[in-house]
Parts: C-alpha cells; sequence; structure tokens
C-alpha cells in the first residue's frame, strides 16, 4: 500500500507541473486583460504609462515562461502570490474559502453514497420490479439534469413556494455571527442538490453489481444451504457488487468539484466558486494557478482513495501490482 501510494505521489508531480503550465498558457492566450481588471473603470482614463507600470508590477509583461518559473519557485518557496482581483495573498483568500467548499462536498458526496447503496441494493433484490423500474426512472432522468438546474427548481419550491429553508448564503439574512444552527439549516438545500446530481451513478452501479452478483453461483449455494436472505445480500452478495462501485468514486470527483462550483454560485455559498469565476475571467494568474492545482490534487488523491478501498476490500487485489 505505501508503495503504490509513493507511485502515485511521483507520477503527481509532472501532472501538477504540466497542469500548472497550462494554466498560464491557456491564460496568456486568454482576450481577457489582466490589468484592466485590475484597474477597472479607472484604467479606462488611465494613461498608457501608468497601465504600463501596472502590467510591470503584476509581471503579466513577462514572458509565459518566465511567468510559470517565478509562480512555480515561490510556490515551492511556501509563497502562493498576491491575487491581482481581490487584493489579497492567495494563501488567505483560499484558505477563507476552501473549507465551506470541503463541507459542501463531503456532505453531499456521503449523502449521495448512502442512498445511492441503499437504493441499489433494493432495487437489485428484485429487478425488473416496480421499485426498480420507478428508481431507475428517476436516476436516468437525474442523469441529464443539470445541476444549476436542481438548484433553481429547490431555492424554488422549498424556499419560495413552501418557505421552509433558506434560498442561500451562509447565515440568516442580518445576522454577523455563524453559528452551528445557521450553518446547518443553509447547507441543507446545496448539500441535497449536489448530492442528488450525484446519486444516480452509485444507484446504477450498485444495482448492477448486487444484481450480478446475486445470480452467481456462490449466492445461490448460499441459499440452497438455507442461509436467510438477509444474511445471503449483506455478507455475499453485497460486498461483492459494491467492488465496481468503489471505482467510481475517484472517477466522480472531477464532476463533483464541477458540481460544486455550480451549487455554490446558485445557492451563493461562500466556497471557492466566487474565487474561481473571478481568477478566470480576470486573468489572475496566481489565483488561477492554485486553485487549479488544488482541484487536480482532489482528482488524483480521489483515484488513489479508490483503488486503496478497491485493494482492501478485494485481498486478491494486489497493491504492488
Amino acid at each position: 500500500m505505501a508503495r503504490m501510494a509513493g507511485r502515485r505521489a511521483l507520477f503527481a508531480i509532472p501532472v501538477l507541473l504540466a497542469v500548472t503550465f497550462g494554466v498560464f498558457a491557456v491564460a496568456a492566450a486568454s482576450p481577457f486583460d489582466p490589468v484592466k481588471a485590475y484597474t477597472g473603470t479607472a484604467g479606462l482614463t488611465a494613461r498608457q504609462e501608468d497601465l504600463d507600470r501596472i502590467r510591470a508590477n503584476l509581471g503579466v509583461d513577462e514572458p509565459l515562461v518566465s511567468r510559470w518559473w517565478n509562480w512555480l519557485t515561490g510556490v515551492l518557496s511556501g509563497d502562493l502570490g498576491d491575487s491581482a482581483v481581490l487584493r489579497r495573498p492567495v494563501a488567505d483568500a483560499i484558505g477563507e474559502r476552501v473549507g465551506w467548499s470541503v463541507l459542501l462536498a463531503v456532505t453531499a458526496f456521503a449523502l449521495a453514497v448512502l442512498v445511492g447503496t441503499l437504493l441499489g441494493v433494493l432495487a437489485a433484490r428484485r429487478r425488473g420490479g416496480w421499485l426498480d423500474r420507478a428508481v431507475s426512472s428517476v436516476a436516468y432522468t437525474l442523469e441529464a439534469a443539470p445541476a444549476f438546474w436542481l438548484g433553481l427548481l429547490a431555492i424554488w419550491f422549498f424556499a419560495l413556494h413552501l418557505g421552509v429553508l433558506p434560498a442561500g448564503g451562509l447565515t440568516d439574512t442580518g445576522s454577523d455571527t455563524v453559528t452551528f444552527d445557521q450553518v446547518a439549516t443553509h447547507l441543507v438545500l446545496p448539500a441535497a442538490v449536489l448530492g442528488l446530481s450525484q446519486t444516480p451513478w452509485f444507484f446504477l452501479y450498485v444495482r448492477e453489481g448486487v444484481g450480478d452478483a446475486l445470480e452467481e453461483d456462490p449466492v445461490r449455494g448460499a441459499r440452497a444451504r438455507g442461509i436467510g436472505e438477509r444474511t445471503v445480500l449483506l455478507q455475499h452478495a453485497l460486498r461483492s457488487g459494491m467492488l465496481p462501485m468503489l471505482t467510481l468514486i475517484g472517477s466522480r470527483v472531477p464532476e463533483l468539484i464541477t458540481g460544486a462550483l455550480l451549487v455554490e454560485t446558485v445557492f451563493s455559498w461562500p466556497g471557492i466558486a466566487a474565487a474561481t469565476v473571478e481568477a478566470a475571467t480576470s486573468v489572475d494568474f496566481p489565483l488561477l494557478a492554485a486553485l487549479t492545482v488544488l482541484a487536480t490534487a482532489a482528482v488524483l488523491l480521489g483515484n488513489l482513495l479508490s483503488d486503496l478501498l478497491y485493494g482492501l476490500a478485494d485481498p486478491r487485489v494486489g497493491f504492488d501490482g
């Protein structure tokens, strides 16, 4: 296990380097001007020499490779740079936002896994039954539904029509303090929407895996020996049928990140979504590169986690293979 994790860590280094260089390359080719984004309306009447001085101070007048290398050496020394659009250090800008994004993503992911697994097992017990057909139809529909559309629908129904949940934000309007009760209440809708957008894949994988496992010879043999249906399902079919779902965990991380950005925007959740949009539209090189590295590292960790879980669940799979 340690050897595989070490190999993955070594593999992550060139991946992260390539991703960060790609960010700088794409940003350099972007039609957006970081100086105009930095100066705002004041840049419309500023003198050209003043704009050139700001461009030099921001470092955007340097060649692409030089900008990337200066940023990389600064990161290795612990300095993520300063955000031009947020006017503060990148580490501070990300640090105050990433915790809320992690809270939303982890809550939604746990909800998707639990609900998808439960419904998948129930549907697999009687494939073709009314429950299987009903939940499968809803799952296929949700697969095609964008997360932002689900979010707008949830706001209309639960916040505007019923008035039982807040429409967005982290705290109540006019509140100066962040309390557990307020955060928990405001987390319900965005976490439910994000989790609901991820549930269909877990449901379909578990349904297929457990359904196939129930038709295997070992499970049939367990039934023939008089073992109870619940024991057969939980101790035999579920463990075998869950293996394909474990590989899904890593592959859903990119979709989870994308969905989280959309959901955060719809619900005004104070995560990294707003910073990501501002960094992209303003060509804020340090902030954009740091956020991209963070997302790439999350994807790599998700893939590693799915491989580790698969190896622990199935001893036949070697970690060093």
